[in-house]
């Protein structure tokens, strides 16, 4: 039989498949996960540029770092998640810190209550409380404190609603948040992240997204998960537009680009059949994150529909090597079995 007749009949039954095929970033399939938060201060005001540290306490140690923006907000991906471990959290800003654990979920963003830094409060135990008695409030500090605790008692309700599967639950508490607190953008942004896992409800999802960056245009996982959505609806302009203003702020913040938000718009370009623009993308990505070893497929497949075979045989193989029982090794397989 002719190859060269093959291998295009091949790689169109492929694609026809893949085209259906809608963004999961790869890190969601990997044992890590992504922590967000804010810091605040004992007025509830928000701390910009507080100094943070993560420490994982498991089988290894890992020492990562990060920064509040402006408003106080932070995310730190690429956590070790699972029950394993957990991750210590030092934060400092002048004579203010705090001291906080958190548990991160697989493949999950997971909400952090509101750290509140003290002076002294990186350095004293239990993690985030401060010794002696607190100073006399003002009745407008009082509010904002009983504001602040009872949003972060919606997202403790909603995250345990959220690991029993009540969705409606979840959606009660965090609508309740939005009430509480009208200009929480991680609120909505939480919102939305529930909703994307509710039946039927990717519309109230995109209203709960486009809520949370009105409030913070700098929300970059929102974009990331605005861009999923898209995808997932065929809304391919909309998605590349939500991808490329997530790579844009990720890039702003430093280190060269975020593997997850290379890998969406790699998947967004190949859904529109772009297939060399999205293999630049996978390479990239890849390069940001040699965990997301489904990226060598998309790879290949990309250098066989550009006729570059003996480069795609080198993906193919080493994307079987890195993942040998991976979703897609049976097709590699049967396209390596054909270039040969």
């Amino acid at each position: 039989m002719n190859r060269a007749r093959v291998v295009p009949v091949i790689v169109a039954g492929i694609l026809s498949a893949v085209l259906a095929f809608i963004a999961t970033p790869a890190l969601a399939q990997t044992q890590i996960g992504t922590l967000r938060g804010k810091v605040v201060d004992t007025e509830g005001k928000p701390v910009a540029d507080a100094e943070m540290s993560f420490d994982y306490v498991g089988p290894y140690k890992i020492h990562l770092t990060a920064k509040t923006n402006a408003k106080g907000d932070w995310t730190r991906g690429g956590l070790n998640a699972g029950s394993q471990g957990h991750w210590e959290i030092i934060v400092k800003k002048g004579d203010l810190g705090a001291a906080v654990t958190a548990q991160v979920a697989i493949g999950e963003t997971t909400d952090v209550p509101n750290i509140i830094v003290r002076p002294g409060g990186a350095n004293v135990a239990p993690p985030g409380q401060q010794a002696g008695a607190p100073a006399k409030e003002t009745k407008e500090q009082a509010e904002a404190r009983a504001q602040a605790t009872a949003v972060d008692k919606n997202f403790a309700d909603a995250n345990a609603a959220m690991t029993a599967n009540n969705f409606d639950a979840a959606v009660t508490a965090m609508t309740s948040a939005t009430t509480t607190m009208p200009t929480c953008a991680r609120c909505y942004a939480k919102l939305g992240d529930i909703y994307m896992k509710k039946p039927d409800s990717a519309a109230d999802a995109e209203k709960a997204y486009l809520k949370a960056v009105e409030l913070d245009p700098k929300m970059v996982a929102v974009f990331d998960s605005l861009a999923a959505l898209y995808n997932g609806q065929k809304r391919f302009d909309d998605a590349a537009k939500m991808s490329a203003k997530a790579s844009e702020l990720h890039t702003s913040a430093g280190g060269g680009g975020d593997a997850r938000s290379v890998y969406n718009s790699a998947i967004i370009l190949w859904n529109q059949s772009k297939m060399a623009e999205a293999r630049v993308q996978f390479e990239k990505a890849f390069a940001l994150d040699p965990k997301m070893v489904e990226t060598q497929y998309y790879i290949g497949m990309a250098l066989v529909n550009e006729n570059k075979l003996a480069d795609a045989k080198k993906a193919l193989q080493q994307y079987l090597t890195l993942a040998p029982n991976g979703p897609n090794a049976a097709t590699a397989k049967a396209v390596l079995g054909e270039l040969k």
